[in-house]
């Protein structure tokens, strides 16, 4: 883990990832891609627009041309100030004119359109009426490696967010548990976040006893007691880059079968975590946790994938799960949590986020995978 801030991305930067987006559409043999605002469009331009709203905003990339950003006139000043700006063109429109038949002009008659999974679909359909003959896949179908493989400036971010959220674990762990409910750990998970310098804290899951078997429980006004199995995940945006780990927990002692299934969760996270390294198919790290689970017994008790990917979003391709035949990539990041929920008693997780390097993977949270005992 670093200790310095990374330098922040350039203008050139935001440039090589539009000509390298450019070029994938390309391969892919699309006539060009359409942005919308969403990460999408931030990590290609830096630009974050003030607010979604109805008026249009898209990003338009093709082969052979040169990047336009299609703004309203009121918020290209905000879009000039970007840093990725000077890589593109601005094109403004005004209110009362129509922003569908700016942007058909930079797409030619039509075709074949990749488009942020976030588009306003009343976007899309306007595009169409003007160019009946194109057509559009969402990026996550025609291009979902676009963002799964991290630069070194990336990679840092990546583990500066980890090692933020293992601060926070490492804090937790000393709060009392025991007497309060989860809403209130799930808040003192989001105050440690933003004190270790998250901005955007996207989840706080805290299952304790018999909600632990709930993977997505997330929190309630349930009241932690001793003795329970406390499932505690959680992450968010440090400098515009994604953490999400999960570490399980006991009140007071646990059970001689609590141990066992913690153990069983550590081992299959381990063997998940031994499968990385280049040219493996991502399915592969998904076989190799669920094989220790159900080898002792509890197939049926994984009930989710084993990992996806994180970036600029905290969920995003790949996915390690069986089919997924996509090849591990060196500056690939994702999750490798497998976990055992029993049905009205308790769960187990254990995570962390993964990257690929030449010779295997590193683990980007290092906090204890032992079962923790809390009050």
């Amino acid at each position: 883990m670093t200790g310095s801030t990374p330098a922040p991305f350039t203008a050139d930067d935001y440039r090589a990832r539009m000509e390298r987006a450019a070029r994938a559409a390309d391969d892919a043999g699309l006539a060009g891609l359409l942005v919308a605002p969403g990460p999408d469009l931030v990590w290609l331009t830096g630009y974050a627009p003030p607010a979604a709203t109805e008026r249009l905003t898209l990003l338009v990339l093709a082969p052979g041309r040169d990047p336009v950003l299609v703004v309203p006139t009121l918020e290209a000043p905000d879009a000039a100030k970007a840093t990725g700006a000077p890589a593109l063109t601005l094109r403004d429109w005004t209110d009362g004119t129509d922003p569908y038949t700016t942007t058909a002009a930079l797409l030619g008659t039509g075709g074949r359109y990749g488009v942020s999974d976030n588009a306003w679909a009343m976007h899309l359909l306007g595009l169409q009426k003007v160019l009946p003959g194109s057509s559009y896949a969402s990026l996550t179908e025609a291009l979902p490696m676009l963002r799964a493989v991290k630069d070194a400036a990336e990679l840092e971010l990546m583990a500066a967010a980890g090692a933020a959220a293992d601060r926070t674990f490492e804090e937790i762990r000393n709060v009392p548990f025991a007497g309060r409910t989860e809403s209130d750990v799930g808040a003192d998970l989001a105050d440690l976040l933003r004190r270790f310098g998250h901005s955007q804290v996207d989840f706080t899951i805290v299952a304790s006893g018999p909600n632990g078997a709930d993977p997505h429980h997330e929190v309630g006004d349930r009241v932690i007691e001793h003795g329970d199995m406390v499932v505690l995940d959680f992450g968010g945006l440090k400098d515009g880059y994604g953490s999400d780990t999960s570490r399980t927990v006991h009140v007071g002692e646990p059970t001689d079968e609590e141990r066992r299934i913690h153990d069983l969760v550590r081992e299959a996270q381990e063997a998940g975590f031994r499968a990385v390294r280049p040219g493996v198919a991502c399915q592969e790290v998904d076989r190799a946790a669920r094989a220790v689970i159900a080898d002792a017994g509890h197939g049926a008790h994984f009930i989710h994938r084993t990992g996806h990917g994180i970036g600029v979003t905290t969920h995003e391709p790949p996915y390690m799960i069986e089919g997924e035949e996509q090849p591990l990539v060196p500056g690939m990041c994702f999750s490798v949590e497998p976990g055992v929920y029993l049905p009205g008693r308790f769960g187990v997780r254990i995570e962390d986020i993964v990257t690929v390097t030449e010779d295997g993977g590193r683990r980007l949270n290092d906090t204890t995978r032992e079962l923790v005992i809390v009050d």
